[in-house]
């Protein structure tokens, strides 16, 4: 999350709208600092930025960039 290229040139999404987001969708912000979150629950959301951010993790995992 903190490592994700975002579209206005910084690096990262901030905890706040993070923590706005997953309030919105229901979703456990605490459990996700301490256990993660399955990629597949994010997608569901069907938000954009959560997309984006699950094919970012992806690509790392497969040494693209």
């Amino acid at each position: 999350m903190h490592s994700v290229p975002t579209w206005n040139g910084r690096q990262g999404y901030c905890h706040s709208k993070a923590r706005e987001f997953f309030a919105r969708h229901g979703l456990d912000w605490l459990g996700f600092l301490q256990q993660g979150i399955d990629s597949q629950t994010l997608l569901d959301t069907g938000d954009a930025l959560a997309i984006y951010l699950v094919e970012y993790v992806e690509a790392q995992r497969h040494g693209q960039q």
